[in-house]
């Protein structure tokens, strides 16, 4: 397996993101590279995965830093899925967390909730969602 890279240094280039984003069918906001850089900038803690110089996923944590951290966002390119990168990079985002003394949270779509149970991850909450009607 290739080696990959983690780091909470930023791409040179968001655009990087938002190709991954599009892959995914991420992006129906139709967000800009420049919003995407915005996002991770704002977040709490955010950490990237390189193949090389190549971004090939992130995750990031929106937190106050004192109680709560949502775990968002992460995401692993699609040639690169399968490798355990998504894996590593929650376990990295749950570590950092965890050594702030604030609790890691997460929503998923129940397809995914399996996943996140082998994690150490337990349904606790109902989550609800309201999806903008316009930008």
């Amino acid at each position: 397996m290739e080696s990959i890279r983690y780091t909470t240094e930023p791409p040179a280039d968001f655009g990087a993101l938002l190709t991954i984003y599009e892959e995914l069918g991420w992006n129906s906001l139709g967000l800009s590279a420049e919003e995407l850089e915005r996002m991770c900038r704002q977040s709490w803690y955010a950490l990237y995965a390189f193949d090389d110089q190549r971004l090939v996923g992130m995750g990031r944590v929106i937190s106050d830093g004192v109680i709560t951290g949502i775990i968002c966002g992460v995401c692993v390119s699609p040639s690169h899925q399968g490798k355990g990168i998504g894996q590593d990079i929650m376990l990295q985002l749950i570590q950092h967390c965890e050594r702030h003394r604030v609790i890691p949270q997460l929503m998923c779509v129940e397809d995914l909730r399996p996943y996140y149970e082998k994690l150490g991850f337990e349904k606790f909450s109902i989550g609800m969602t309201r999806r903008p009607t316009s930008r």
